[in-house]
């Protein structure tokens, strides 16, 4: 059955899945949650990154580098769903190692999410840092 709106728990499922990708470094499987349209907004980068591609190759010179994360926490969730798709935000803890040495913050996250097929696909993603 196609899904039309999809409901919280399918959204959830879907966020957890990005951030639990995310959380192994595991790039293969990152990016196959994310529609090859998705564009992202993150607040330590210079422009919008307008398809997955190039955030691809930006996480390809990432893990080049000695990138990596070391955890990563979702919480304080809000699912919106809708006909079609939904919004998702949380707050994300993260902590990675870098060719600088460790590193951790705190961000405010957006995922929007389209119905794709019997499932949900990242459209877009956008971050902000926490005051």
């Amino acid at each position: 059955a196609r899904m039309t709106s999809p409901t919280d728990e399918q959204v959830l499922a879907a966020a957890d899945a990005i951030v639990d990708a995310f959380r192994a470094t595991d790039g293969d499987r990152y990016f196959a949650l994310f529609a090859p349209e998705a564009s992202f907004v993150f607040h330590t980068e210079a422009a919008r990154l307008d398809d997955r591609a190039a955030y691809e190759r930006l996480w390809a010179e990432w893990v080049a580098s000695g990138w990596r994360v070391e955890s990563c926490t979702s919480s304080d969730r809000q699912v919106l769903a809708m006909d079609g798709g939904a919004v998702f935000s949380h707050t994300v803890r993260t902590a990675v190692t870098t060719p600088d040495g460790p590193d951790a913050y705190v961000e405010r996250e957006t995922i929007v999410f389209r119905v794709d097929g019997d499932g949900l696909v990242a459209i877009h993603e956008h971050l902000s840092p926490q005051p």
